[in-house]
C-alpha cells in the first residue's frame, strides 16, 4: 500500500476518501501528486524520499492511481533499476491512501518541475511522457543538496548497490 499526497486540485478532480497521512509499504515511500491543466490534461507525481517526477495521463482521473504504477515501471526501467526491484516495488502498490499533502518542500518542487515541464513540452513530448519524466530528473533539487542534488542520482543512491543495470 502507498500513501498518495494530493493537492486540493487533484483531490477535486478525483474525489477520492482522504485518509490521514500514513507510511507507505513500498521501498520508495510515499508519493505527492498534481493536475497539471494543460490540454491534455497531466498528473505530475513526485516521490518524497528521492523527488522522482513521473508524469501521467489525467483522463479519466478517478483511475490516475491505478494507472501511475505502469508509468512508474517504465520511468524505473529508464532509469536502469532492475526489474526485481521494480516488481517488488509494484507489488506493493496495490492499493493506494488518498492524503492531503503534508511537505511543503516537495509541494514547492512540484511546483518547479511544473514550470519546467510547462517549458519543455511540444505536441511531440506530450506522447512521450516517459522522456519528459526522465528530462526532468536531472534538474537540480535544493532539498537534495546535502546529499545526491538531482533526483536521478538519489534514486540511485536509494536503490543501491546490485539494483541497478
Amino acid at each position: 500500500m502507498f500513501y498518495l499526497h494530493c493537492t486540493k486540485k487533484l483531490l477535486d478532480r478525483v474525489k477520492p476518501d482522504v485518509f490521514a497521512s500514513g507510511l507507505s509499504t513500498t521501498s520508495l515511500g510515499n508519493w505527492y501528486a498534481t493536475a497539471l491543466l494543460w490540454k491534455p490534461q497531466i498528473a505530475l507525481f513526485v516521490n518524497e524520499r528521492t523527488l522522482l517526477p513521473v508524469l501521467v495521463h489525467l483522463a479519466p482521473a478517478s483511475s490516475v492511481a491505478a494507472r501511475f504504477p505502469r508509468l512508474l515501471a517504465q520511468v524505473l526501467a529508464a532509469h536502469g533499476v532492475q526489474p526485481s526491484f521494480i516488481e517488488q516495488e509494484l507489488s506493493h502498490m496495490q492499493e493506494v491512501r488518498y492524503a492531503k499533502t503534508t511537505n511543503r518542500s516537495v509541494v514547492g518542487i512540484m511546483t518547479q518541475f511544473s514550470y519546467l515541464a510547462e517549458g519543455y513540452r511540444d505536441d511531440d513530448e506530450m506522447s512521450d511522457l516517459v522522456g519528459l519524466s526522465l528530462k526532468l530528473s536531472r534538474m537540480p533539487c535544493s532539498p537534495l543538496y546535502k546529499g545526491a542534488g538531482f533526483p536521478d542520482k538519489a534514486l540511485h543512491e536509494w536503490v543501491g548497490g546490485g539494483s541497478l543495470q
